[in-house]
């Protein structure tokens, strides 16, 4: 069986537009018309890509993330009217990996699409397990632990965490992690990557504010290095 992807989006003519790109890329297809029912779906079974609407009745898109980032990493990517670089942000800061505003050409969704779910198409690969000192990151099996303790990450910080990870004391710019993350540049903004540095910085360092691991290089972008202080 193909990949799954999970609908869900409130307006039943969208939604019934979207399965159909989304069987014509070969990808089974999911539909739902509520933030509680995409809750209850993809708890029931899981799907490899959940594709969600901000606004939606019962449960609003964006607190349909935060609950699913305490159980699930999942990608998830956004539908939003709303087009303001804040308004955007906050979607990645609930935890979203990836978003498109509306109105949106078929081809850049499908193209979105098709980046997210090649963590899920890649699970059969050659391993990409990376140790830089007590922090270990597992593309393969979307897994990330610092000190022996295991880290919630989206897809698209763990994509991140990885592709520095890599190169330990190589700096990347925001430039190159934008095309890490995403492989297109046109739609997203440097700040996004600042967004998901952030939140990392949360998850695997002890002081957030005075980083260990992930650490600024002002005026050109980030690295990751051991940990150790050296």
């Amino acid at each position: 069986m193909g990949l799954c992807v999970l609908v869900a989006e409130d307006n039943v003519m969208q939604a019934d537009l979207l399965g159909k790109y989304l069987r014509a890329e070969g990808y089974e297809v999911r539909l739902v018309h509520d933030g509680r029912t995409a809750l209850d779906e993809v708890r029931r079974d899981p799907p490899d890509l959940l594709l969600l609407d901000v606004m939606m009745p019962k449960v609003n898109g964006l607190d349909v993330v935060r609950v699913l980032r305490d159980e699930t990493a999942i990608p998830v990517l956004m539908l939003t009217a709303r087009s303001t670089e804040d308004d955007l942000l906050h979607g990645l800061d609930a935890g979203a990996d990836d978003y498109v505003v509306k109105p949106y050409s078929p081809r850049e969704l499908m193209a979105r699409v098709r980046t997210l779910l090649r963590r899920v198409q890649r699970s059969s690969a050659g391993s990409t397990s990376i140790t830089i000192g007590d922090l270990h990151v597992d593309a393969d099996r979307h897994e990330v632990r610092v000190r022996g303790a295991g880290v919630e990450c989206t897809a698209s910080e763990l994509r991140l965490l990885h592709t520095m990870a890599a190169s330990p004391g190589r700096v990347f710019s925001r430039s190159q992690l934008l095309g890490a993350l995403h492989g297109l540049d046109a739609f997203i903004t440097a700040r996004t990557v600042d967004a998901h540095v952030m939140n990392l910085r949360k998850k695997i360092e002890v002081q957030p504010r005075k980083p260990a691991y992930l650490l600024t290089v002002h005026g050109v972008g980030y690295k990751i290095v051991d940990g150790s202080g050296a």
